[in-house]
């Protein structure tokens, strides 16, 4: 994905990428296939619907203020790569074409699956020894030995600490608070990215939140890329 704030002296495009001010200026494909193959490379594939290039569009232009934006000249169907709570996937991607730039903007062309019904209740987050959620998983070493997920803590907590537990199946992420504070605390939450040493290769492996008993969301939900489970 090109990101105009590495271009360099054009304050005017960090600010419309930013802000997703986005305009229309030539044509989109009007059709494309029902469903795209989301590939793990391991010969274990899953079909899901694809998302139209208008559609995709419109999930990149939030924001079609007056102020400065970005030209969208077309767009055409390709690939990209993602991590997964299942390890790296290449999916189907919409690459947009941008007014003054040689690299195509990617947005992830096939709909997420649902998350699975976990299969056991959720926990209050603070109980059970301070267990709290994980926000989402921020990226995966390249040879799977590590993930890196985003944690929260308060102002009146030091850090979060996430630990995992492994089985033949799945990795489990336990997040619980460092240097907790008694007292008032402001109410405001702090994110940060925290790394997660594995012992074996995460493979296809499912990341599952102790917390939730779901899989780990991958990807910013106000960002360009869906969740992947």
């Amino acid at each position: 994905m090109p990101d105009p704030r590495d271009r360099r002296g054009s304050k005017a495009d960090e600010r419309a990428f930013e802000t997703k001010n986005f305009v229309l200026g030539g044509d989109l494909p009007i059709k494309a296939p029902a469903l795209g193959k989301v590939d793990w490379g391991n010969g274990k594939d899953l079909s899901r619907p694809l998302m139209e290039a208008k559609k995709a569009y419109q999930s990149l232009a939030l924001n079609r203020s007056a102020g400065p934006h970005l030209t969208v000249t077309g767009a055409r169907l390709g690939t990209t790569t993602i991590v997964t709570s299942r390890g790296n996937a290449a999916v189907p991607a919409w690459l947009f074409t941008l007014e003054s730039y040689d690299t195509p903007l990617k947005r992830v062309a096939v709909t997420p699956s649902k998350l699975p019904e976990p299969p056991i209740g959720q926990a209050r987050q603070g109980t059970a020894g301070g267990l709290r959620s994980i926000a989402r998983l921020a990226g995966t070493a390249a040879d799977g030995r590590s993930v890196t997920v985003r944690a929260t803590h308060g102002s009146c907590d030091d850090s979060p600490v996430v630990k995992a537990l492994e089985t033949k199946e799945s990795v489990v992420l336990h997040a619980s608070l460092k240097g907790a504070e008694s007292g008032p605390c402001s109410a405001e939450m702090i994110e940060q990215n925290l790394r997660v040493e594995l012992s074996q290769p995460l493979g296809d492996r499912l990341l599952l939140d102790a917390l939730t008993g779901r899989p780990v969301p991958f990807g910013d939900p106000k960002g360009t890329a869906p969740s992947w489970t």
